[in-house]
């Protein structure tokens, strides 16, 4: 098969979808892969180190989007690069379609094979190409909401650990999954008081078995998260459905009751965010002020650690390309019902139940040949 690989474009994206390492696999199994010029140069993998692994260099991403049978991306398609796409090509990327009905409606038209990341399952019911990007999403989200806490950034001035005599700060972490629990340990090394919430109480009781009494838990409502926001100085939204909108679980009206300099970090952005009043930032302008209360929304936060997203990624996501390199779509997907749970968009049709669910449309489940 011939494998693309472009630089991404959206603002201040410099992970790419494949490392020299991930290229010179696919080649030794016998396909030709096709790297966009300067595609991994934000991340220190020049042209040159693509060469030497095997692949071959192109000027434009034109030229992939025109040759290639498989595309393989980091972030979603802009609608430049979505009104490339070809019939029957297959496009291998991060998607996160629940939010965002431009994209889903370009994908469909242009009768492509669109297979997400964040919806590929395996057999303990996890997300294997959600969870890297999770990992580091939760830890930055500790040191992005620290320095938002910083007075010249709009915060209360608060020091997340503290020091010798002045309490350290009081952190809230909406989710147990893979996200706030990646938030949590940070903070907690960081020396914060750090208290996780969750619907889910075997999840719960198993992180108090993982992390024990310094970690404290509490079943996610309504009203369990008011009685915490006029004392909490931040807030991680790292709450997830796959496949689906993000549900809102701050309200507007919620926002009052938290003290002006606080500080709330929605990771699930990608999904629509965890607050009504979330909105996607970038890198470049990563963070707003409503109700005296700082945002930050980066819709794509591992980006800015971009080295060790692209390794961490390219580790997950390279065996399943692979499989569809080496099979086909149509075999690999028959063959891995985890990897057919990625399937969104198929020649058309939207055939993810989660996503149909969030966009309005009939879901056409894919059917196995």
């Amino acid at each position: 098969m011939q494998v693309g690989v472009t630089k991404e474009i959206k603002n201040h994206e410099y992970r790419v979808g494949l490392t020299p390492s991930g290229v010179a696999a696919l080649v030794r199994a016998g396909h030709t892969v096709l790297v966009e010029t300067q595609a991994g140069a934000g991340v220190g993998f020049g042209d040159d180190m693509y060469l030497k692994a095997g692949g071959a260099i192109v000027r434009t991403a034109a030229e992939v989007f025109a040759t290639a049978e498989m595309v393989v991306k980091v972030k979603e398609p802009q609608p430049v690069e979505y009104r490339q796409l070809r019939p029957g090509q297959i496009l291998f990327t991060y998607l996160h379609l629940a939010p965002d009905p431009d994209q889903a409606k370009g994908l469909m038209a242009s009768d492509c094979v669109a297979i997400a990341y964040e919806t590929v399952t395996d057999e303990h019911g996890g997300l294997p190409l959600l969870k890297p990007m999770s990992e580091v999403a939760g830890r930055m989200a500790i040191q992005a909401g620290a320095h938002a806490l910083e007075k010249a950034q709009g915060g209360l001035g608060v020091l997340l650990s503290g020091v010798p005599g002045v309490p350290p700060a009081r952190v809230l972490v909406l989710g147990g999954g893979v996200v706030g629990i990646n938030a949590a340990r940070i903070a907690m090394g960081m020396g914060a008081q750090v208290t996780i919430m969750d619907i889910s109480l075997p999840r719960l009781t198993q992180i108090d078995n993982d992390f024990g009494p310094r970690l404290l838990t509490e079943v996610s409502n309504r009203e369990n998260i008011c009685a915490h926001l006029p004392e909490v100085d931040l807030v991680i939204g790292g709450v997830l459905i796959p496949g689906a909108a993000a549900p809102k679980l701050i309200s507007r009206d919620m926002l009052s009751l938290m003290r002006p300099g606080s500080v709330i970090v929605d990771v699930a952005i990608d999904q629509g965010g965890c607050l009504e009043t979330s909105r996607a930032t970038t890198h470049q302008d990563p963070t707003y002020v409503v109700d005296g209360v700082v945002h930050y929304c980066v819709a794509n936060m591992p980006g800015g650690v971009a080295r060790t997203s692209t390794q961490a990624l390219t580790n997950a996501t390279l065996p399943f390309v692979l499989q569809l390199a080496n099979k086909g779509y149509r075999q690999a997907v028959d063959d891995d019902v985890h990897l057919r749970d990625g399937l969104n968009i198929h020649r058309g049709k939207v055939v993810h139940p989660a996503v149909a669910m969030a966009l309005g449309y009939e879901c056409s489940p894919y059917r196995a040949q």
